[in-house]
C-alpha cells in the first residue's frame, strides 16, 4: 500500500463502484496506510484551523481535534495525545474504529469543499499507539483514595470509561463482566482485523495496572444478585449494552445454519484470539467454501461479510431492504467491503429461507423506495412478482440487538425499564428508579456506537461522583 492510499477511502465515498475481480484488494489490510511522523504531520497541516470546527462539534465526545492536529503538525506528539486523551479514555479505539465519515471527517470543512477530509482517524490512532510506545500513556492512579467503592456491570467500552473515571477521582472499582476477557464487543464482536485485540488487552491492563479490580466470568443474577452489589458498593453502574438478537421471523428461520450474526462473530474473534473453538473448526461457523448470505444494513452487517471474505467463503452477499443511500452503516466500511468482493444486493427483502434440515438458499424479493414516512425516511414496498431463490449454504442475521430482560437476569424485579428493554434512567442525573444504581451506554440509550458508550461513561461517573459526595456531605 502506498502513502495515496491515505485518502482513498474518501475516494470510495465519492466514487463507489463494484470491482472487477483481478482489482479486488486481497491482501486484507485496514484502511490505514504506513503511517510516520511525517505522514501524521502531512495529514494533521491539512487542517484548516477553521474558525468553527464541525469536527469538534460532531463528535460526541467533543474532542479538541483541532488543536491536536496543530500540535501534530508541530511535532509535538506527546501533547497532542495528552489533549486527544483529556476527552476519551479510548483514542486508539475509536481511531480504528469510529464512522468518521459520518462523525468527525464528514464534517471537516475540506470535505465539504470537495478536496478530501483531514483522514483525522489515522492521525488519533498514531498519536496514540505513539504515546504507548513511548510510555506517555499512564495508569490511572488517583492522588487520594476516598474510600468508597463503584460496581461496575459490564467490562465494555462504558464500563471501562466510568471505571477509569471513577479511579482517578479516588474510587475503589471493580468490574463484573460475565466473559472470560474484559472489553465486551470490543474483543468478542468487532473483528480483529478492525481492532487488534491486543489493543483492548493493553488498555485493560492498563486499568488493572490503576487499581481496578475485574471480576471475569461473573454473571449478575447467577453469581450476586443486583441487590448484592448495592449492599457491597456505595453506588452502582449498570454498562453491560445490548447483546440479544433481533429475530427474523420468516418461514424457514429455525433451519440449520441460519445464525445470529453475534454467535458467528464472537465465534471467529474467539478462534482468533487462540481459544479452541469447535463450531469453527468442524466448520459449522466457519465461512469456507460456503455461499454466505447476511441480512441486514448496519457496521455488524459489514463486519460479517468481511470476516466471511477473510475465512474464505465461495460468495458472499449483503441483502438491504433499502438503496446504498439509505443504508445505516458506515459507507466506508461498504466501498472496503466491495473492494474485498462482497456483492451488495440494494433493494431486496428476503421472505423465506429455503431447505430441509439445513438451509440451501433464500427466496427474496425486489423493493422499491416509497413515500417517505413520518421521519421523511422513504418507505420500501414490494414489487410484485420479484421473488427469486438465491443460492445460500450459511445465513447471518445482522438485525441489530435489543437488550436483555435484566430484571429477571438480575434477580431485580423492582428495576425500572422501558417498553424497548432499555434500563430507564433520569437524563439529568442518569440515575435508575433505584437509589444509587445508575445506567449508561446501550443499555440506556439503546445500541449505538462505541464513542456514544464512552461519553456515557464518563457522563455517569461525574454523576456519580456528584451523587456520593454529596450524599457524604449531608450525612456529615
Amino acid at each position: 500500500m502506498t502513502e495515496k492510499m491515505l485518502t482513498f477511502v474518501h475516494l470510495e465515498q465519492k466514487y463507489p463502484h463494484k470491482r472487477e475481480a483481478s482489482e479486488r484488494r486481497t491482501d486484507f489490510n485496514e484502511i490505514y496506510a504506513p503511517f510516520d511522523d511525517n505522514s501524521a504531520a502531512d495529514q494533521s497541516s491539512r487542517c484548516s484551523q477553521c474558525g468553527v470546527p464541525f469536527c469538534q462539534a460532531h463528535c460526541p465526545l467533543y474532542n479538541n481535534i483541532p488543536d491536536w492536529l496543530r500540535l501534530t503538525t508541530e511535532g509535538r506528539l506527546e501533547e497532542a495525545y495528552a489533549i486527544s486523551a483529556a476527552t476519551n479514555n479510548m483514542p486508539e479505539v475509536t481511531g480504528r474504529i469510529c464512522p468518521q465519515d459520518r462523525l468527525c471527517e464528514g464534517n471537516c470543512v475540506i470535505e465539504q469543499s470537495t478536496h478530501g477530509a483531514v483522514t483525522i482517524g489515522s492521525v488519533e490512532k498514531y498519536i496514540t499507539d505513539t504515546a504507548f510506545a513511548n510510555g506517555w500513556v499512564k495508569p490511572p492512579k488517583p492522588a487520594k483514595e476516598n474510600g468508597m467503592s463503584v460496581g461496575i456491570i459490564g467490562g465494555g467500552p462504558g464500563g471501562m470509561a466510568a471505571a477509569e473515571q471513577l479511579r482517578l477521582k479516588g474510587y475503589e472499582v471493580h468490574i463484573y463482566d460475565r466473559y472470560d476477557r474484559m472489553g465486551g464487543l470490543l474483543v468478542y464482536g468487532i473483528p480483529g482485523f478492525k481492532l487488534e485485540k491486543d489493543v483492548v488487552e493493553r488498555r485493560v491492563k492498563l486499568l488493572e495496572e490503576g487499581g481496578v479490580v475485574m471480576h471475569t466470568e461473573f454473571e449478575v443474577g447467577r453469581d450476586a444478585t443486583l441487590d448484592d452489589l448495592r449492599k457491597k458498593h456505595d453506588s452502582v453502574l449498570i454498562a453491560t449494552g445490548v447483546y440479544k438478537a433481533r429475530e427474523l421471523k420468516l418461514p424457514g428461520a429455525g433451519l440449520g445454519n441460519v445464525y445470529p450474526a453475534l454467535e458467528y462473530l464472537t465465534t471467529s474473534n474467539r478462534h482468533g484470539l487462540g481459544d479452541t473453538v469447535p463450531a469453527y473448526e468442524d466448520g459449522t461457523l466457519n465461512a469456507k467454501d460456503k455461499n454466505v448470505v447476511v441480512i441486514g444494513g448496519g457496521d455488524t452487517a459489514m463486519d460479517c461479510v468481511r470476516t466471511a471474505i477473510r475465512q474464505g467463503a465461495k460468495s458472499v452477499k449483503c441483502l438491504y431492504r433499502r438503496d446504498r443511500a439509505n443504508m445505516p452503516g458506515s459507507q466506508r466500511e461498504v466501498a472496503n467491503a466491495e473492494e474485498e468482493g462482497v456483492e451488495f444486493v440494494w433493494l431486496t427483502n428476503p421472505e423465506a429461507f429455503v431447505g430441509d434440515d439445513k438451509v440451501t438458499g433464500v427466496r427474496a424479493v425486489k423493493m422499491r423506495l416509497g413515500a417517505p414516512d413520518a421521519g421523511g425516511r422513504q418507505s420500501p414496498e414490494i414489487i410484485e412478482g420479484s421473488s427469486y431463490t438465491m443460492d445460500a449454504d450459511m445465513v447471518i442475521l445482522a438485525l441489530g440487538f435489543e437488550p436483555e430482560d435484566l430484571p429477571t437476569l438480575f434477580d431485580a424485579p423492582e428495576l425500572g425499564v422501558s417498553r424497548w428493554g432499555t434500563v430507564k434512567i433520569d437524563f439529568r442525573t442518569m440515575m435508575t428508579n433505584l437509589d444509587g444504581v445508575f445506567a449508561a451506554g446501550d443499555i440506556a440509550r439503546g445500541a449505538s456506537l462505541v464513542v456514544w458508550a464512552i461519553r456515557d461513561g464518563r457522563d455517569a461517573a461525574d454523576r456519580i461522583d456528584e451523587y456520593l459526595l454529596a450524599r457524604k456531605e449531608a450525612a456529615a
